[in-house]
């Protein structure tokens, strides 16, 4: 009888830590969603880590479910600013015309010839799942010192137009097509400099036009998954809903607070998520 109720206590106890470890999980969903309305980027780099290791996700599938709830959820977020005139749409298919197709591309005929075993050293065996996930860690710690650097505006938030680089949105658009079709990154931390720096647009116009072509290159890339991976639509719906909740709640906070001051501290907490992911995958697997 003891040994019953030992066994049943146990389950109660799993179920109860099951609960607290989904609640985490969709808080963290939402964060993801409130960090693309703050800082129009950043909530693509916290979606492999919350799949992966929060709901028990494979690696490279979360790479694909990474693009649909990015590439929606940023979709969401780019309704609002195209209301409020912060969306170039111009600038957003010049631009995206190379990263597009190269996201495209690199799903449907780079990813699923990845080997499960990269090599293997003795006792070392580097796999498709470690790699990805060391990979996407330094991506984090890229975007993490681009983030606690910051971005900086003229006085004023003026910032002077200037005739687009053609070859360096070009040579941009597919490092940043790359990034979101290897990783599942929407890229908005590489995304948001350039479109200030090389098209000179205002730093509110910067955040909405990446959010839009994030959206183009996540979605579309999404596409090219299909027939790949077996894909749990209800899953991914659900996740995908409490995301999009997330940047209408970011959307609004964005108006009433500067996202520039938020993005030092949530630089930090990606470098330290990073970091740890490094030392996890190469030290404890």
């Amino acid at each position: 009888m003891t040994k019953i109720t030992n066994i049943a206590a146990a389950q109660s106890d799993f179920c109860q830590k099951l609960t607290y470890m989904e609640i985490i999980a969709y808080l963290a969903a939402a964060l993801i969603g409130i960090s693309l309305g703050l800082i129009g980027g950043g909530g693509s780099i916290l979606t492999m880590p919350v799949l992966v290791y929060l709901f028990g996700v494979n690696p490279l599938l979360a790479t694909s479910y990474s693009l649909f709830i990015v590439g929606t959820t940023s979709l969401a977020g780019t309704i609002g600013n195209f209301r409020r005139g912060l969306v170039n749409i111009k600038t957003a298919l010049l631009f995206g015309s190379a990263s597009i197709s190269t996201v495209f591309l690199t799903r449907k005929f780079i990813i699923p010839n990845i080997p499960k075993t990269i090599f293997s050293i003795g006792g070392f065996e580097l796999s498709e799942n470690m790699l990805m996930m060391i990979l996407f860690a330094l991506l984090m710690v890229a975007a993490a010192i681009a983030m606690i650097k910051g971005a900086r505006e003229l006085p004023g938030s003026v910032v002077e137009k200037r005739k687009p680089h053609m070859g360096k949105l070009f040579c941009y658009g597919l490092a940043i097509g790359l990034t979101t079709g290897f990783l599942g990154a929407g890229g908005g931390f590489l995304l948001i400099p350039t479109l200030v720096v090389l098209v000179g647009l205002p730093m509110k116009e910067a955040v909405g036009t990446s959010l839009f072509i994030i959206a183009l290159n996540s979605v579309i890339g999404f596409t090219g998954d299909l027939g790949h991976f077996s894909i749990d639509w209800v899953f991914l719906a659900k996740i995908t809903a409490v995301a999009i909740t997330g940047i209408m709640a970011g959307g609004v906070i964005n108006r009433k607070i500067d996202g520039g001051k938020l993005k030092k501290g949530f630089g930090w907490f990606v470098l330290v998520m990073g970091c740890y992911i490094i030392l996890k995958e190469i030290a404890f697997n």
